[in-house]
């Protein structure tokens, strides 16, 4: 398996990339996150993280979960191509529930890669 950097070609940044995806209207959900997605021109995916003030009150925990995201994203993108996906955290989480966001991020891009494909 290669390993995969989070560049920022890869990373989804503005706020029109993010709207775009978010208009497209497509989406999974599972207990702990949602995943809009959007198919693109590239054959690389492209990934952006969204977590809520509302999830998490403090920007440290805030920023913990999207590390977490990040490492996962990194270990599982290359099951993705030619996709632009948002992940959004329904609900906060901490680091007693790492293999249970794995699982779930698996399962969410397997499902994402299915309609896609």
């Amino acid at each position: 398996m290669p390993k995969t950097v989070l560049t920022k070609l890869i990373m989804i940044r503005k706020t029109d990339e993010f709207s775009s995806v978010f208009s497209f209207r497509k989406r999974f959900s599972t207990a702990n996150l949602l995943v809009h997605y959007k198919p693109n021109a590239d054959v690389v995916a492209r990934v952006g993280f969204v977590v809520a003030k509302k999830v998490a009150k403090r920007a440290v925990d805030r920023n913990y979960m999207r590390r977490v995201l990040r490492e996962l994203c990194r270990q599982e993108l290359h099951a993705l191509n030619g996709v632009d996906v948002v992940i959004q955290v329904k609900k906060p989480f901490n680091n007693g529930q790492f293999l249970l966001m794995k699982q779930e991020l698996v399962m969410l891009f397997a499902k994402i890669q299915g309609k896609v494909a």
